[in-house]
């Protein structure tokens, strides 16, 4: 039997010891640095310096950014010269892009984190501010191309969790060269008539996670493009959007594969399709491989099951090749719904080199009360 005494001396070691360690942490308020919460004063400076103090230790770090709106340019967070391989951003505010599309819509990245290892993004709101600039590409006016609200280059070991991003100019989020990765309990919100509001885009990246998340935008919820590999997809709610898309690929004649890509557990609302690999008609060496699409509800998608292997989305200048696209083992499995058209999975496969591997098991879709019709 232990005694009471003894168990005092054991819990006030152990929260001595918690106690330490976690004061031996350092942690950077943002407001320290200079920002400012009113949504108007540019805090951009005040969180790159608070970046650098962070990446300046060697022990685990955390920048914290309290309550309130903080308007940012174009921020870009490097880790070349970073001694830290363990820094959390911990978001209770709102991030303001600029509301003048012009101040930072030609620089192609709003928030930028490049080489870095071991970030993790907790919280927070990410306010892209992309009305007007959707506005002025809708109108076929000259405009700029819109930046990407939160992205990742040649980074390890990051995690963004419970993040919301709204109305970006254009892709949400983008992790690309990136090694293990997760993205989970995300929110992301643009109107369905948003141009290239890309929820997730993914590339030439393996082991990403993304989980728990409800996703509507004006155009693909998750794209995977080009050099992906072990991309895990679960629990996705989806809608407005154009679904999850694997491609556009083989634009490039040296074009790096997809494969072991698994999306499960996911729902389609009203959207224009539902899972989706897309390829241009024209000579590459890329392929696609060993794709497990499992338990998939779908609401009314105009296009639930699709693989096009003649994509040309305005239909102008189309390669009108044959696709070098090599697509196989590819299973369809517990897909069940309803299609807002007749056809409700087509296969328009490279005529140079035929899909591979197709399987459908427990596919169930209906149009208009009826089974629908495979192409």
């Amino acid at each position: 039997m232990v005694c009471r005494k003894t168990i005092q001396i054991l819990t006030f070691i152990f929260f001595y010891n918690y106690s330490t360690s976690f004061a031996a942490n350092p942690s950077y308020n943002v407001q320290s640095f200079g920002a400012k919460p009113n949504g108007k004063s540019d805090s951009t400076k005040a969180f790159l310096s608070a970046w650098g103090a962070a990446c300046a230790t060697t022990q685990p770090a955390s920048i914290y950014v309290p309550p309130g709106k903080y308007l940012l340019r174009n921020a870009y967070f490097t880790g070349k010269l970073c001694k830290n391989t363990a820094i959390t951003i911990r978001i209770d505010g709102t991030l303001l892009a600029p509301s003048d599309y012009n101040a930072i819509g030609n620089s192609g990245n709003w928030l930028k984190f490049q080489w870095v290892t071991g970030v993790s993004i907790y919280g927070g709101t990410l306010d892209g501010q992309g009305t007007k600039l959707w506005a002025c590409k809708n109108s076929s006016k000259s405009c700029p191309k819109g930046v990407t609200s939160l992205a990742f280059y040649s980074s390890n070991n990051i995690s963004v969790n419970g993040l919301s991003s709204l109305n970006s100019q254009k892709f949400h989020i983008l992790i690309e060269g990136c090694r293990n990765a997760s993205v989970l309990n995300m929110k992301i919100s643009a109107p369905e008539n948003s141009p290239n509001t890309d929820g997730i885009h993914v590339e030439q990246s393996s082991g990403v996670t993304i989980m728990n998340s409800r996703i509507a935008t004006g155009d693909d919820c998750i794209s995977i493009g080009p050099g992906n590999s072990n991309i895990w997809i679960e629990n996705l709610s989806c809608g407005p959007g154009h679904g999850i898309s694997i491609g556009s690929l083989g634009w490039d004649l040296q074009e790096a594969g997809v494969q072991n890509v698994t999306v499960k557990t996911a729902t389609f609302t009203g959207t224009q399709n539902g899972v989706r690999v897309k390829t241009w008609a024209r000579p590459s060496n890329g392929f696609v491989k060993n794709v497990l699409f499992q338990h998939i509800v779908i609401v009314n998608a105009k296009y639930p099951i699709i693989i096009d292997q003649n994509y040309c989305p305005d239909h102008k200048n189309c390669p009108t090749q044959a696709s070098g696209v090599k697509i196989s083992n590819i299973k369809y499995q517990d897909i069940h719904g309803t299609s807002a058209t007749e056809v409700a999975v087509k296969f328009d496969c490279s005529k140079t080199n035929p899909c591979s591997g197709i399987t459908l098991n427990e596919v169930n879709l209906n149009y208009r009360n009826k089974p629908a019709t495979a192409s």
